[in-house]
């Protein structure tokens, strides 16, 4: 994936800033656009079939426009030229290699951010760019992805529930983004799951770590997963607090309170990633000293038998030299008597050993 994810940065090399070329998975994922249009008595639900079928801010109304599946280049062109957006935020939506960030244009925002699925019957998580794009009367939302984390949001769109349909699309676009940092604890409780789960193994036969399967491949693995996840959440934490400072006034006084309310979740997960991060570096200590311990008690064993054979291999070979006349050669005690020797010198290593708990 890292291979090929190069090959198209290196075919977009050179190209014109504002050019539209899709980085991401080049999956046969047809470009879907569906739409919210609501107020606080009423909403309408459906598909986006055509490009501009939506005329948000009519009667007062909040738009939620959803696009899933970026491979379409043309499409995102049109949904650019059909509500006026720049062609160079239109070239970040479609590199969604981005880090998340924040633009403040003059009656608009843009933000880019991260967020993480559990598809379902798996502990495997999925990475995505989703790119939001939020005016006065309208939200406009791009993925990669089928799956997301707003399936929330639409159910109390649905149902009226709550003050999501009574407020702006600022409140709309803080609910969405609730709902992606939301996903991170989910993500955080899973891993912490399998961090507990790899201690527990760890501690069980701690002699026995590196014979384990596959236990290094999990640390190392977790690892990675906590460091794309700190990747994540550090520029959010950035993104969320500057929500507060925009000059665009598309943020009303009245959702400020709940932005801070975000800003408090994103360093909560922070926090986590960090306390995860401590404990899995000294899970690998602990796993490093165990294997170191195992393999210094294989040679300790190892040494202590070379030591006893050491004066046994000694006796043998000098009885085992081809001179005619050596003393006791020719004697009948003389064969018993070399056994004697090596069998009291052997044992008299191994309680020497004994006594100083070398065995």
């Amino acid at each position: 994936m890292k291979h090929s994810f190069i090959t198209r940065h290196r075919r977009k090399a050179g190209m014109a800033p504002g050019s539209l070329f899709y980085t991401g998975d080049e999956k046969e994922l047809q470009t879907h656009m569906h739409a919210f249009v609501y107020n606080s008595e009423s909403v309408e639900e459906a598909d986006v079939a055509r490009i501009g079928d939506i005329d948000p801010g009519t009667k007062g109304k909040i738009c939620w426009l959803n696009v899933t599946g970026l491979n379409d280049t043309k499409t995102i062109q049109d949904i650019g030229q059909t509500y006026q957006i720049h062609p160079l935020v239109l070239e970040d939506i479609l590199h969604v290699d981005q880090r998340p960030k924040l633009d403040d244009a003059d009656d608009s925002l843009f933000m880019v951010l991260k967020m993480v699925t559990l598809p379902s019957g798996t502990d495997n998580p999925q990475w995505e760019q989703v790119s939001f794009i939020i005016r006065k009367n309208m939200v406009i939302t791009f993925q990669e992805l089928p799956n997301d984390a707003f399936d929330s949001v639409r159910k109390r769109l649905r149902e009226n529930a709550g003050r999501i349909r009574k407020s702006g699309a600022d409140y709309l676009a803080y609910a969405l983004m609730d709902a992606l940092v939301d996903h991170y604890f989910v993500f955080l409780e899973v891993l912490g799951e399998r961090l507990e789960s790899l201690e527990d193994r760890l501690i069980a036969d701690p002699g026995n770590a590196g014979s384990g399967p596959g236990l290094i491949h999990h640390i190392y693995q977790l690892r990675r997963e906590m460091i794309f996840l700190r990747r994540s959440v550090w520029p959010l934490r950035e993104v969320v607090g500057g929500l507060e400072k925009t000059g665009s006034g598309v943020f009303q006084k009245t959702t400020l309170p709940f932005l801070k309310d975000l800003y408090d979740h994103t360093v909560q997960v922070m926090e986590t990633v960090e306390l995860y991060r401590d404990m899995l570096s000294g899970l690998r200590d602990n796993y490093l000293s165990a294997l170191s311990n195992r393999m210094n008690a294989v040679m300790q064993v190892l040494t202590v038998i070379a030591t006893i054979f050491i004066p046994l291999t000694f006796i043998a070979g000098v009885y085992g030299m081809n001179f005619e006349w050596m003393p006791e050669l020719r004697l009948k005690w003389a064969y018993p008597a070399v056994w004697l020797i090596m069998c009291t010198a052997a044992l008299f290593m191994v309680l020497y050993f004994k006594k100083k708990r070398w065995l």
